[in-house]
This record gives structure tokens, C-alpha cells and sequence, in this order.
């Protein structure tokens, strides 16, 4: 029998240098912590339309699959095996406001060479890899 291996998308709004992190409350997993915005991928749907999906519900942005660039894939071990994708927004002209304020307390921009001590591993192993232009990772193994 084949794993089946929990699916999660990224994004990366970066802009001036700077990288969108939202600090996780009220969540019961990484709370007090600095991530970007993302989610689960659900059963039938597209990695690029899980990240359209999630721009929309967590940062109210409205992106179309053609603002969007896959940067950096995952192979990470946690409490399970998974896989994510990291993908930048290349565009946007919304208004990024935080749509989920009892999952998450802070929104703000970061230095991309100064990330916040309180950001999840993963996630900073993420944008150290984007910066380095590497395109695929294992982490937690």
C-alpha cells in the first residue's frame, strides 16, 4: 500500500525586499509563530487553485493561476510525511488585509534578511531556499 502524503500550498508575497508573514493564533498548532499565508490543498483541486483559493481567504487578494510562480517544493517530515509547494505572487492589486483575525494576530512585513526569531523552521528554511534560488528540499528527516 502507497502513503498518502497531506498536500499544503504557500505563498509568498514579497515586495522591496521584504516577505507577508502572519503570526498563527488560536490554532492549536504554531501559535506565537511567524508563517506565510497557506493551506491544506483539498481532495480534487489543483495546487495553483488551492493558492488562489488561499490568497483570497486569508489576505483577501484576488490572484489570477498567471500571478502565481512555484519557487520551492518540500519533502518534509513532521508528525507526518509531507509534501508542500512554495509559490510567489507575482502580481496583485488588492488591498492585502488579514481576512482571518481569530487565526491569526499579526500581518506584516518581514526583511527577507531578517526574519523574526518566532517563525515556523520549515518556513524560514523555505525563504532561505527561495533566496538561494534552490528549488527542492527535504527537511526534518
Amino acid at each position: 500500500m502507497r502513503d498518502r502524503y497531506p498536500v499544503a500550498v504557500h505563498l509568498l508575497f514579497i515586495r522591496d525586499g521584504c516577505v507577508l508573514l502572519a503570526r498563527r493564533a488560536n490554532t492549536g498548532w504554531g501559535d506565537g509563530q511567524y508563517s506565510v499565508p497557506a493551506g491544506h490543498v483539498d481532495r480534487g483541486e489543483t495546487v495553483t487553485a488551492a493558492a488562489v483559493r488561499e490568497a483570497r481567504e486569508e489576505v483577501g487578494l484576488r490572484l489570477a493561476v498567471a500571478d502565481l510562480q512555484m519557487v520551492h517544493v518540500m519533502h518534509r517530515r513532521s508528525d507526518d510525511d509531507r509534501i508542500d509547494f512554495f509559490m510567489r505572487a507575482l502580481h496583485w492589486h488588492d488591498e492585502i488585509s488579514n481576512c482571518e483575525p481569530y487565526k491569526c494576530d499579526d500581518l506584516r512585513w518581514f526583511a527577507l534578511a531578517a526574519l523574526p526569531p518566532n517563525i515556523i523552521p520549515y518556513v524560514e528554511h523555505a525563504l532561505i531556499c527561495y533566496r538561494a534560488e534552490i528549488w527542492y528540499s527535504e527537511f526534518g528527516w
